[in-house]
């Protein structure tokens, strides 16, 4: 019988880097049971020693930083400052989480007329934890962390474009005396059969829609916990008032790192028409010196996307955009040459329907959407399936807030761009997804909030 294999592809270039044998049934069933047998161990221990093994890999990630971003940059393109960036996140979450989790996984007590009460976050077991390309660490670092601390165990199955870098992640953990994670190497119909596993407690994705539905399906079929992180079509709103230096840099900024391969990038760029045509000047001069290149050259704005086909399915949704009505600013074609490159590309005259609209674009291409006031930015900005993030760009702080009151998003940024951080809790709603990651609230997701109480 053949073995499957999994490929990466350097997208600068094409080129096979490495293959990687998938799991057979064998290998899955002894992490499985590996995991599921040292859970128990795991949760065991005190949380302030799985805490200090938490600042353990906090150290190793900073220790380890540049080989580590070298491998993302290798794999999916990211550039290399980025890809550092990323890597120093991964380690302030650790030490964020070593540092305030245990006092959330605390037991608490509760009086109930002259009764006494404990309410307790004990471990659900095994989560199976399936994560994206696009930020092969993170992704990982801010579902795995706060789930580990909590005791639980995390079988993850990692993008098959990413394996190195999922390798090396894993590994450190191991190192930093966190033996209850590992990867798993497979495809959809083995994630599937996982799921079903009466060891597994709980389920995370980060993902798209449809893998999405596929894995809450399976997980709803066996009665497990799910959480869902299936991306955006993010709109910030620049309203009359607003900084336009300050809207311009953050709605750039906002958009193409990572080359726009971002869940909550600022996708759809909603403008009131007193400062559109000011805004689409300024945008356009930011958007002609972005550099394109080498994403390990430290001056690169933007790098290869990360594989031929999102590519081949990013230019399908511009050219399904302009066929409907939109417009091309800049940008919208496929460069010549080896890679899998992309230009920054602005579309003017979107409206619902279009798929620069209505889904997310999940590369560098912004839909610049014009709007006549505050009250259309707003309407047009909740005219989606989707709700992940969002922003407001205004110098009145109170109307901003009252607006974000509005939108419907999980996350809100003011005068800035969205990013997840470990002190937020992070999410979406409608059909971006449910649950939470990071903070508190994302911690507790996978725990039993178990209510004990005692008789007279």
């Amino acid at each position: 019988m053949t073995e499957t294999r999994f490929t990466s592809i350097n997208p600068v270039n094409g080129q096979v880097i490495a293959s990687y044998a998938q799991d057979d049934a064998a290998a899955i069933e002894r992490k499985l049971s590996s995991l599921s047998d040292g859970q128990m161990t795991w949760a065991s221990q005190n949380v302030s020693h799985r805490a200090a093994c938490l600042l353990r890999l906090a150290d190793a990630l900073d220790t380890h930083r540049e080989r580590l971003a070298s491998s993302m940059v290798l794999e999916m393109g990211k550039p290399i400052r980025q890809a550092r960036a990323e890597v120093r996140k991964c380690a302030s979450l650790c030490r964020y989480t070593a540092e305030t989790g245990p006092a959330a996984l605390h037991s608490q007590q509760v009086a109930m007329d002259g009764r006494q009460a404990q309410l307790r976050f004990d471990p659900l077991g095994c989560v199976l934890a399936v994560m994206p390309w696009n930020f092969p660490y993170w992704q990982v670092v801010r579902l795995a962390v706060p789930t580990l601390l909590a005791g639980n165990a995390v079988l993850i199955k990692p993008a098959p474009n990413v394996l190195a870098s999922a390798a090396a992640l894993v590994e450190l953990f191991h190192q930093a005396g966190i033996p209850v994670i590992e990867n798993i190497y497979c495809d959809n119909a083995q994630t599937a059969a996982v799921i079903a596993d009466p060891r597994i407690a709980g389920v995370s994705l980060t993902g798209s829609r449809r893998a999405g539905k596929a894995v809450a399906a399976q997980a709803g079929k066996y009665l497990k916990k799910c959480v869902l992180e299936l991306g955006g079509s993010d709109p910030y709103l620049v309203l009359a008032d607003a900084d336009l230096a300050l809207a311009v840099d953050r709605c750039v900024a906002g958009r193409f790192n990572n080359t726009g391969q971002t869940c909550v990038a600022a996708k759809r760029w909603i403008v009131v028409d007193a400062l559109y045509d000011a805004f689409r000047e300024a945008v356009l001069s930011r958007l002609a010196v972005l550099n394109s290149g080498d994403p390990m050259q430290a001056d690169t704005d933007l790098g290869p996307m990360a594989r031929a086909d999102l590519r081949e399915t990013l230019h399908r949704q511009v050219q399904q955009s302009i066929a409907a009505g939109a417009s091309c600013t800049l940008g919208g074609t496929i460069p010549a040459g080896a890679g899998f490159y992309y230009p920054p590309t602005l579309l003017e005259q979107v409206a619902p329907g279009m798929p620069a609209f209505d889904d997310e674009l999940f590369g560098p291409v912004a839909a610049l959407i014009r709007a006549a006031d505050d009250e259309e930015a707003v309407r047009l900005a909740n005219d989606s399936r989707l709700g992940l993030g969002a922003a407001v760009f205004s110098r009145d702080i109170d109307k901003a807030l009252a607006i974000a009151g509005r939108l419907q998003a999980g996350n809100v940024a003011i005068n800035d761009f969205v990013r997840s951080d470990p002190r937020l809790p992070f999410g979406g709603v409608k059909e971006s997804g449910y649950g939470r990651e990071l903070a508190t609230y994302g911690m507790l997701e996978f725990v039993n909030i178990k209510a004990v109480v005692c008789g007279v």
